[in-house]
């Protein structure tokens, strides 16, 4: 039988996102996990506005992955049963990416997503990617070692979910400029994603979990085809490493100018690591995500840039390279190309080994690492 997920950042879009599925879905049930305070989950279910269905329990371990495995896999299985289509409105700040692999994992075959819904407020959204306080902070989950800002969680989700449903709150006034900032900068955001209003007849897209794992890759790179409104990507791409110092005072700059930077680093101080780097709203990090494909393994060369295994393939190179993509409403791409450009390493630079650079991201070795701070 089919699954409707539901993730959001709060209960009113989740509410009206999800009662507008259920009117595109006669018969179908629909069942709202939330998490509160000290471990308390509370379970209601219903059909056609009627609920049928109230449960409490109180989690050992209070977070919610284990809201999830514990409590939304078995109840969807349960209800699975009946043969209705089933929409799960997931706990506000619960990661869709999540509850997909565990529903996947624990039902198998028994269960088939038919798609992935992002439920919002357009108007909060841009407010929310630049906030520097934790979740837990700004009071959307009761977790207190949750510690992902708003917009870690709003990107991670327009990235993975096929559907983004505007769903404004009705007990909160809607501020109409702010919101249509908010459906530019979402189509901006998640170009894949059907875009679709909680008032009136919903559009959904299909779920395909390949797709929607490959856009939450550290240092994956997609951008529109086209701007949207005031909102812009420049994605800008650089051969040889970086020098380590040179970029990290240039990093600064050139996060604060874009709510959203991501992308890979070839960096001289770890010129044998992919390097992904993120910037969502004031929270910048980078991770070691491991070796580059071409220390690992050789491959026919090419004269020009070709795909190989859905990456960039330069013939000297191979995959290594910087490859960057900003998103904002004010971005001056001829101030990344100069900001970036000075970062080059030299031909005399090119020539060094790579221990005599300093290496201030600490992200020099042969396993995973990260490095998160707030600029």
């Amino acid at each position: 039988m089919t699954v409707t997920l539901v993730s959001s950042l709060d209960v009113f879009s989740r509410q009206a996102a999800c009662a507008a599925l259920a009117a595109e879905s006669p018969g179908a049930l629909v069942v709202f996990h939330d998490l509160l305070e000290e471990g308390l989950l509370v379970r209601r279910a219903y059909q056609e506005g009627r609920r049928f269905e109230h449960g409490e329990a109180t989690l050992g371990h209070p977070c919610l992955s284990c809201a999830v495995r514990l409590d939304v896999v078995p109840t969807v299985r349960r209800l699975l049963a009946t043969g209705s289509h089933v929409i799960v409105g997931l706990p506000p700040a619960a990661a869709s990416e999540t509850a997909v692999h565990a529903l996947l994992r624990g039902l198998r075959e028994e269960v088939t997503i038919d798609s992935v819904v992002f439920a919002c407020a357009p108007d909060g959204l841009e407010d929310q990617i630049w906030d520097h306080h934790t979740m837990f902070e700004s009071g959307f989950t009761p977790v207190p070692a949750d510690d992902r800002t708003a917009g870690e969680f709003l990107m991670r989700e327009l990235c993975f979910a096929d559907t983004v449903l505007l769903a404004d709150p009705a007990l909160v006034p809607v501020d109409p400029a702010a919101r249509l900032r908010g459906v530019q900068l979402i189509r901006e955001l998640a170009p894949h994603a059907v875009l679709s209003e909680s008032a009136g007849s919903v559009r959904t897209g299909s779920h395909k979990l390949a797709e929607a794992t490959a856009r939450t890759v550290p240092g994956s790179v997609r951008a529109p085809a086209e701007a949207s409104g005031p909102f812009t990507t420049v994605v800008h791409r650089i051969e040889r490493p970086l020098h380590p110092e040179r970029f990290r005072h240039a990093l600064a700059t050139l996060a604060q100018a874009c709510c959203w930077l991501r992308g890979r680093l070839w960096v001289a101080s770890a010129s044998g690591c992919r390097i992904a780097v993120q910037g969502i709203g004031p929270r910048v990090w980078l991770e070691n995500t491991g070796p580059w494909q071409a220390e690992q393994q050789s491959v026919p060369v090419s004269p020009q840039l070709t795909g190989h295994n859905g990456v960039d393939w330069h013939p000297v190179y191979g995959d290594r390279g910087t490859v960057l993509a900003f998103t904002g409403d004010d971005i001056d791409a001829a101030e990344i190309t100069e900001l970036l450009g000075a970062c080059e390493l030299s031909d005399a630079e090119m020539a060094a080994v790579a221990d005599s650079f300093p290496d201030p991201f600490f992200l020099n070795g042969t396993t995973a690492t990260s490095q998160r701070s707030n600029s």
